[in-house]
C-alpha cells in the first residue's frame, strides 16, 4: 500500500467511525486534495465532512480549532506544512495552549496534518522541516511516519487523540508503497503514540530518524553490514513526546550515536536526542 492510500484508509475509517470527525483544507474535497491524499473521500463522506477552504491558513485553522473547543474533532490539511507558518499563532497559542490556560475544562482535539520537509524543486520557502518547530512547543503532540504503517497507525491515533496533533507526512513519500500486515489493514489498528520503533537490530552504532530518512538509515545499515558494521536502526515516529529510553538503551550497547534528519543541524531533533543522552545516567 501506498503511504497515500494509507492516510486515506485512516481518514476514511475515522469519519465512518466517529460521525464527529470532518476534514478540511485548500482543494480538499471536490480536487481530492493537492497530493490526492484526500481522494474520494468527499464523494463518500459529502461536503458535511470534507471541506473545501478559501486560501487562507489562518482563516481555516482558526475554523478548526473552534470546531474543536465546540466538541467536533477537525482534520485540518496544510497543503504543505510551509503554509502553517501563516497560522501558527491558531497552531500554539489557540490549540496547544488552551487545555491548559482553561485549567483543563477545554480540550482542543485537532490533528494538523500535511507535507513537511524538502521535496524536489520547490525552493527555500518550500523546503522547511517544521519538526523542531512543533515539538519545541508544550501542549502539542507531534508525529513524523516514516512507511505506510506508520501514516496509517499514527494518523488514526492522532485523530482519536483529546489533545491538538501535529502530523508531518513527506511529500516526496506519498508515492511510495510498502508491505501492510494483516493487522494494520483492520479499522481498529493504531499504534500509540510516543513509542520508536527498532527497525534493525545491530551492536555496533545507533542510527536515529523519522520520516523519509529512516529509510536513508536501512539503506546505509545494509550497506555497512557487508563491511561488517551492524547498526541498530531506531524510527522515532513520535518527536513529542519522545520515546527515550530505546535511544538511551541502544547508545548503552553500542557506544556510538549517528543522529539523521531533514531539518536544520541548530537546535533541532539531533541536537535534542544529544542532549538527552548526555544527561542520562
Amino acid at each position: 500500500m501506498t503511504v497515500r492510500d494509507a492516510l486515506n484508509s485512516a481518514m476514511d475509517e475515522e469519519i465512518q467511525r466517529d460521525e464527529r470527525v470532518f476534514l478540511l483544507g485548500e482543494e480538499v474535497a471536490l480536487y481530492d486534495g493537492a497530493y490526492k491524499v484526500s481522494r474520494g473521500l468527499h464523494a463518500k463522506h459529502g461536503d458535511k465532512r470534507v471541506i473545501d477552504t478559501p486560501i487562507t491558513e489562518m482563516g481555516f485553522a482558526g475554523i478548526a480549532v473552534g470546531a474543536a473547543m465546540a466538541g467536533l474533532v477537525p482534520v485540518c490539511e496544510f497543503m504543505t506544512f510551509n503554509f502553517s507558518m501563516q497560522a501558527i499563532d491558531q497552531v500554539i497559542n489557540s490549540a496547544a495552549k488552551t487545555f491548559y490556560m482553561s485549567a483543563g475544562t477545554v480540550p482542543v482535539p485537532i490533528t494538523f496534518r500535511g507535507p513537511n520537509g524538502a521535496a524536489a524543486g520547490v525552493a527555500a520557502q518550500h523546503s522547511q522541516c517544521f519538526a523542531a518547530w512543533y515539538s519545541h512547543c508544550p501542549g502539542l503532540k507531534v508525529v513524523s511516519p516514516f512507511n505506510s504503517e506508520d501514516c496509517k497507525g499514527l494518523l488514526k491515533s492522532a485523530i482519536r487523540d483529546p489533545n491538538p496533533v501535529v502530523v508531518l507526512e513527506n511529500e516526496i513519500m506519498y508515492g511510495s508503497s510498502f508491505e501492510m500486515s494483516d493487522e494494520a489493514l483492520s479499522p481498529d489498528f493504531v499504534i500509540p503514540i510516543g513509542k520508536c520503533k527498532i527497525e534493525r537490530q545491530g551492536k555496533h552504532v545507533t542510527l536515529v530518524s523519522h520520516s523519509r530518512y529512516v529509510g536513508h538509515c536501512l539503506e546505509a545499515a545494509n550497506e555497512l553490514a557487508g563491511k561488517g558494521v551492524e547498526c541498530e536502526v531506531i524510527n522515532l515516529r513520535t518527536l513529542r513526546p519522545l520515546d527515550e529510553a530505546p535511544i538511551i538503551q541502544s547508545v548503552m550497547k553500542t557506544n556510538h550515536l549517528v543522529t539523521v534528519e531533514g531539518g536544520w543541524p541548530q537546535s533541532g531533533i539531533g541536537a535534542e536526542i544529544c542532549a538527552k543522552i548526555v544527561e542520562s545516567k
